[in-house]
């Protein structure tokens, strides 16, 4: 394991106590004596009226300095003209956020299913008269409306189900839980998707606080303690039940580190610090590790690491395409790093599907070398735990959503999906999806490469018989889009289950039959998107001040060398954009 990186204990300093001479006369006579002790009083007694003058004249100095000092604080901007302050006043200052800013009520934590008084959904606003588009701030009202309510019968059961997932495949050892089935390995992005389900299942009541402590704890004490790659952040893989890092084999050994990855992680940090702040140590303690030199640039660009197999040395690379780029650049803003460019669309480009200009990365693939596949859960993802908002919203309501080209853009997911159900008659819920066999997963894209509807394996082969409707995909969309067609996605995936395993990834296009392959990833989010019934945005506003994450290692220059930012001042923030239509061709 890497060594921890402790602060040093500062050297005991002299203990204060003067250090005086013999006294002097101490063989005199009487008279000597008394001599000596009028002296001595009379030099205390001027000592004690000069004392007094003194103090006298610092208490009405100091208090003259003191009025004059301004009404208001000066805010401290980190990168301006106060950074010769301390560090340490920079980091005791709270993250500005839009309620601070707009003087708007925070948004606050939504009570447990089973707390929530029987009249709750009466009393919360709907957008009922709130007409679409973008506002002059580039917050965008969605033309559809998400599921609100207490679960039913049937909601409840897949609920019970998809946490079941999780029950029989955590390892007791380290908490850590499987990515697929009984497979001990994991990444940091199915790691998240446990997460995912533990806070659903707590606060959807399937588990009580004892065992939401005992698990959380569990699992952060592991992830505090995981052994880095090359002693900067988490390695992709990690053995579920030694912990270790380990290759695609699961073998020992280390591979690189993801920035996607990280990106998703962070923001289940953050829930899980926001929603549950008795836990913020233990989740700083872990980020607190790593170094984030390399994985942000100074364009605000993210970028994954790789082992060159010739050389064996680190390669650093550009990582995240259109849809999941945004999404991950998020999860690094929630903790005050700056992806700027990581979080815009551009480069894009839109291909036009059954009248709907579907977004898609510009990029060529021959020549960065990396697929631009467009598929729902990206998009689902930032519905579901960040409600379409930018990182630093902590006051919009629930139907304004502040990342308006990421609504927007979702919103085109979603409607050419429907679209070509109604005009060819298949379902359809497209994601990348785990399958039985070889290949063992593939990308289920909308479009990708040039062309529409195209499912290819991670080496780019065509592989058309893997099409699926993605119950993740299907049952997020439901949560997130409530319309007659989601209906028709809800009851096809609800019983797609092994009631000792959890739910199945979906369901064969092609009439094949059920996908019956479980992960973490498909439970997770499945969790995700009945929460998100009935709460809302999982993510909650921070109710602290401040945070150990933005305190920690000042007097010393760890900040600096591992590239710890401070906390976000309103300038800081991710702009609000959008973006025109960049039509390319019909499909």
């Amino acid at each position: 394991m890497s060594p921890r990186s402790d602060h040093p204990r500062p050297e005991k300093g002299h203990d204060g106590m003067s250090r005086s001479g013999s006294r002097p006369g101490a063989q005199s006579g009487v008279r000597g004596d008394r001599r000596s002790a009028r002296f001595g009083l009379g030099a205390l007694a001027g000592a004690v009226l000069g004392l007094s003058v003194l103090a006298a004249t610092v208490g009405t100095g100091a208090r003259a300095v003191f009025l004059r000092q301004p009404e208001t604080a000066v805010p401290i901007v980190a990168g301006g003209d106060l950074d010769d302050l301390p560090a340490l006043m920079r980091g005791n200052l709270p993250s500005v956020t839009t309620s601070m800013v707009r003087d708007e009520p925070r948004r606050n934590k939504p009570p447990r299913m089973c707390e929530m008084a029987p009249d709750h959904y009466d009393r919360q606003e709907t957008m009922a008269e709130r007409a679409p588009g973008y506002t002059r701030r580039n917050e965008y009202v969605r033309r559809y409306s998400a599921r609100r309510g207490f679960l039913d019968e049937r909601e409840m059961r897949a609920a019970k189900i998809a946490w079941h997932y999780f029950d029989t495949y955590t390892q007791e050892e380290t908490g850590l839980a499987n990515s697929v089935g009984s497979y001990p390995s994991t990444t940091l992005w199915d790691t998240a998707s446990y997460m995912s389900g533990l806070v659903a299942a707590y606060e959807l009541c399937l588990i009580e606080k004892p065992e939401f402590d005992r698990r959380a704890m569990r699992l952060l004490t592991t992830l505090k303690g995981l052994d880095l790659f090359r002693k900067e952040l988490p390695n992709k893989v990690y053995h579920t039940r030694t912990g270790e890092k380990v290759n695609y084999a699961n073998k020992p050994g280390e591979i690189g580190f993801s920035a996607l990855d990280i990106g998703r992680f962070m923001i289940w940090l953050r829930i899980m610090k926001n929603r549950y702040p008795y836990l913020g140590n233990s989740i700083d303690a872990i980020l607190l590790k790593w170094d984030f030199s390399n994985v942000i640039d100074d364009e605000g660009l993210m970028r994954g690491a790789y082992v060159n197999k010739k050389t064996g040395e680190t390669v650093y690379a550009q990582e995240g395409r259109l849809g999941y780029e945004e999404y991950a650049a998020k999860g690094f803003a929630l903790w005050g790093f700056k992806p700027v460019l990581a979080h815009r669309a551009e480069p894009f480009l839109t291909a036009s599907m059954f009248g709907v200009a579907v977004p898609y990365d510009g990029r060529d693939p021959r020549v960065f070398s990396s697929q631009n596949y467009v598929v729902t859960e990206s998009y689902l993802q930032d519905g579901l735990e960040l409600g379409f908002d930018l990182p630093h919203d902590d006051s919009t309501p629930a139907w304004l959503h502040s990342d308006g080209w990421r609504a927007e853009f979702a919103d085109r997911i979603y409607a050419v999906q429907e679209a070509r159900w109604r005009q060819t008659g298949f379902m359809t819920a497209r994601s990348e999806h785990n399958v039985k066999g070889s290949p063992y997963f593939v990308y289920d894209s909308i479009f990708s490469d040039g062309y529409p509807w195209n499912t290819v394996t991670p080496r780019g082969d065509y592989s058309p018989k893997h099409a699926a409707v993605a119950a993740k995909a299907a049952l997020g969309m439901w949560s997130l889009w409530d319309t007659d067609y989601t209906d028709v996605l809800f009851d096809a995936m609800i019983e797609l289950y092994d009631p000792e395993r959890g739910m199945y990834e979906g369901l064969y296009e092609g009439g094949e039959g059920r996908v019956e392959v479980v992960t973490a990833n498909n439970n997770g989010i499945i969790l995700a998107a009945l929460l998100h019934k009935v709460q809302g945005p999982i993510l909650t506003p921070y109710t602290g001040e401040t945070e150990v994450w933005y305190t920690a290692y000042r007097d010393q220059n760890i900040r600096e060398k591992r590239n710890y930012p401070d906390p976000p001042r309103e300038e800081d923030w991710l702009p609000a954009l959008r973006h025109s239509v960049q039509s390319e061709a019909d499909y």
